[in-house]
């Protein structure tokens, strides 16, 4: 899903970069400290899942993970994406530095729509929050992917073949995204649910204390 160096215009590379600096700035105000050690371990699942990739063309496919890490941090997605983009720029030379706003993008756009598109299912009944984690692992990566070939399509018209094979590498990555958010989601529901959004955190009821018998 990296788009590399030198394919890109200016233009877009300008644009890339001016609206991923406003969403991180927005996701840095939101992303409060109870939340920082959350942003750095999805960060580095996001680093790790990425390296794995295979070239297609000036783009590659890869697991990205946006998805979960879009529906744990909402906005704050845009910072954890790109510090991990940032240090696989700068300690592999994997996607570059001109190219980091139009990358970050690329993947942290599609975790904050899948963040407002699912995180109101998941903790309704079982079966609907496993689908909707599903969809979400899948949707992130569609609309990534949709992001990629409309920032090479910006750039040059020719690029529309590039694009629709893009968008075809990534089906088999939309269903395994798809099916790994979906075992995080039944996971956290499990063991340690208020890691999701919308948890009730509200207290339960103080138990009634009954008055004793005067003997």
């Amino acid at each position: 899903m990296h788009i590399s160096e030198g394919v890109l215009s200016g233009p877009v590379l300008l644009t890339g970069g001016v609206l991923a600096a406003a969403g991180t700035a927005v996701g840095l105000k939101q992303l409060d400290y109870d939340h920082i050690a959350r942003a750095g371990l999805l960060a580095a699942a996001f680093f790790v899942a990425s390296l794995i990739h295979v070239p297609i063309g000036p783009s590659s496919i890869h697991l990205i993970l946006n998805g979960i890490v879009g529906l744990l941090l909402g906005w704050g997605a845009f910072p954890a994406i790109v510090v991990a983009l940032l240090l696989q720029g700068i300690l592999f030379q994997y996607g570059g530095l001109t190219t980091l706003g139009v990358n970050t993008l690329i993947m942290a756009v599609p975790a904050v729509i899948c963040y407002y598109l699912f995180a109101p299912l998941v903790h309704r009944r079982r079966k609907i929050a496993l689908a909707a984690a599903f969809g979400c692992g899948l949707v992130s990566i569609l609309l990534g992917a949709v992001v990629a070939g409309a920032a090479l399509m910006f750039t040059e018209e020719n690029f529309l073949e590039v694009t629709v094979l893009i968008i075809s590498a990534h089906i088999p990555v939309m269903v395994i995204e798809g099916v790994i958010t979906s075992f995080c989601v039944a996971f956290l529901i499990k063991v340690q649910p208020e890691l999701l959004p919308g948890y009730d955190r509200r207290p339960d009821p103080a138990p009634v204390e009954r008055d004793s018998d005067e003997s």
